[in-house]
């Protein structure tokens, strides 16, 4: 009897795929709190002729202190602050270290809680979306599945930071191996009120965020690009782009000993 073609494994599941990666803390919360690292944010605001209106930058170095992140800003507008401003910076610094070495457990514990209510609303997205696998990708030389994620009709949230998931569709890049989060396209498809209203963010505003491969590791941002048009307090009409870039990742161990990273 012929042999007939070797069977070919079927397609993995779009949506078991995304339900693996929210079950596992996919943006390795825990083993960030080891790096340092810097973050240049820019905002840049357009005129209606489309044209620069305003541009500027700040850049922050992350710090973990106490089990939790830090920002000390280290530059304006690519310069570096003045005396004044960095002797600010360091009683800052050194003010809010002294209160996180004297925190007490139930303080410890309240900031753990409150990061789990943050996340809360991340266990949703796989109700609030249906899922397509539409092809494979690499990111920092990782296989990936590319997953187009569209609001499901007729989802209701049941966390308030969840009802905006059905005016957002999106392309989501998660690594095979770990299921990490490693790429995402986000559109927005209907207004998004922020502030009680006061901000609504309008149709065709995107993100753009990615990550990458750190000490053969971890995954950590690389970049975020968000551009939006936006109208405050339903007068004022904003279009702008926030563009963030991370870099210089620096691990500390146990010895204190800073390992560059890639």
């Amino acid at each position: 009897m012929a042999l007939g073609a070797p069977a070919q494994e079927p397609a993995p599941d779009a949506l078991d795929i995304v339900r693996r990666s929210v079950e596992r803390d996919w943006t390795d919360y825990e083993s960030r709190k080891n790096y340092t690292y810097q973050e240049r944010s820019e905002f840049r605001q357009y005129a209606r002729n489309g044209k620069i209106a305003s541009d500027r930058s700040e850049t922050n170095e992350i710090l973990i202190l106490g089990g939790h992140p830090y920002e000390r800003l280290t530059a304006r507008n690519d310069k570096p602050l003045s005396a004044r401003e960095e002797r600010r910076e360091q009683a800052k610094l050194d003010s809010e270290l002294a209160k996180r070495q004297h925190e007490s457990p139930a303080e410890q514990a309240r900031y753990q809680e409150e990061r789990a209510e943050e996340r809360a609303f991340i266990r949703e997205i796989p109700d609030a979306f249906t899922f397509r696998l539409v092809g494979n990708d690499a990111v920092s030389n990782h296989p990936a599945w590319m997953i187009e994620a569209r609001p499901k009709p007729g989802y209701r949230a049941v966390h308030s930071q969840a009802k905006n998931f059905a005016k957002v569709r999106a392309t989501i890049w998660i690594e095979q191996e770990t299921y990490h989060w490693v790429k995402v396209d986000a559109d927005v498809l209907n207004t998004i009120s922020v502030g009680f209203g006061l901000l609504r963010i309008a149709p065709g505003s995107s993100m753009h965020f990615e990550q990458t491969r750190v000490n053969d590791e971890i995954w950590l941002p690389s970049s975020m690009l968000v551009r939006f048009q936006a109208r405050l307090a339903l007068l004022k009409v904003l279009r702008g782009e926030y563009d963030i870039r991370y870099s210089g990742y620096r691990k500390f161990q146990s010895d204190s000993k800073i390992v560059e990273g890639q």
